[in-house]
């Protein structure tokens, strides 16, 4: 546990560190956050804002998990190279994050990278992320069910596509969480601070330690990214902590204990699916506006209010996922 709180503390440092560093730059790099003209109107003075800084985790990250990956090297611990393929998903996901961020910030307009494209470029680091799970690590094709200790041992040409199904959908589900300061870097914090207790609770030692890394590096950007928010994370960290999220729940064989845990992001997603197909087969929106937080805003929540319960909630959900494994 002594480990564990060292990595964390050690992130936290580098990450406040880097902060102080980076939110500088990027305000006179001019990397300001360009707000949607049909999202709600009190976002629009967000206009501006250092955005991208999804690479202070990025760095903080490739950091840490070097400088550990270094120490363990040759010791009679075997998981460093464990360790480094669940840094890859987390900054695979982030690069193809850092190139869309780019591109908007570039072309100086909301859209980014052509859906497609973006879409390309996340598949093609969750296939490689499984492949090299399945063929390389060799961990089996089996599932946890969560509150039964049983588990489900799916084919090779099922497991796969599921596999790369549940990355897309989580990256997904946090980037459009991502819509209110703070709000994805509080929920995403719980999450891996549940799954890092998970990987001390199972014995896995490289879950413990990756979580811990996700842990501080998320604490001390959530210093800058609360409302008034000074940074903003961007695609770069929205699909970066989406990306570790789903690595690592598929690591420890859990991907389904995500629609307890993380089940915020899924409402998340799923309030624009449903408001999406309402609106085109019947005209008529579901909510005032998705996905959902925003729907909560303009019926008079204050952002901190979002963050909080939207928060509240998922500490509640991430403590009844423990007790589901336990």
């Amino acid at each position: 546990m002594n480990e564990q709180i060292t990595l964390l503390l050690t992130s936290f440092a580098i990450s406040f560190v880097l902060s102080f560093i980076a939110i500088p730059i990027l305000k006179k790099l001019k990397v300001g956050q360009i707000e949607r003209s049909d999202g709600p109107q009190s976002h629009l003075k967000k206009q501006g804002t250092p955005t991208m800084g999804g690479i202070i985790m990025m760095l903080t990250i490739i950091l840490m998990a070097g400088i550990t990956f270094l120490k363990y090297k040759g010791s009679e611990w075997m998981g460093e190279k464990s360790l480094l393929i669940l840094a890859f998903i987390t900054i695979g996901f982030g690069v193809v994050g850092l190139v869309d961020d780019l591109k908007k910030l570039v072309g100086k307009n909301t859209k980014g990278l052509e859906p497609k494209l973006k879409m390309l470029g996340l598949l093609i680091i969750a296939v490689i992320y499984v492949v090299f799970l399945t063929n390389v690590l060799k961990i089996g094709t089996d599932i946890s069910i969560p509150f039964f200790d049983v588990s489900l041992t799916l084919p090779i040409w099922l497991y796969i596509p599921f596999a790369v199904f549940v990355l897309l959908a989580t990256t997904n589900a946090v980037n459009l969480t991502d819509g209110v300061d703070g709000l994805a870097t509080t929920i995403t914090t719980i999450i891996f601070a549940c799954l890092t207790v998970i990987g001390v609770m199972t014995g896995n030692k490289e879950v413990a330690m990756i979580g811990s890394i996700l842990v501080g590096t998320c604490l001390s950007f959530l210093l800058f990214n609360l409302h008034p928010a000074k940074v903003m994370m961007g695609d770069t960290g929205s699909l970066l902590l989406g990306g570790a999220m789903a690595g690592i729940a598929l690591y420890l064989k859990m991907p389904l204990l995500l629609l307890i845990i993380a089940l915020i992001p899924v409402v998340e997603t799923l309030s624009v699916m449903i408001q999406v197909i309402s609106y085109k087969k019947t005209g008529k929106r579901v909510f005032k506006m998705a996905p959902i937080h925003h729907h909560f805003e303009l019926c008079g929540w204050k952002e901190n209010k979002v963050v909080a319960i939207f928060g509240a909630v998922t500490l509640i959900l991430c403590v009844i996922g423990l007790m589901s494994i336990s």
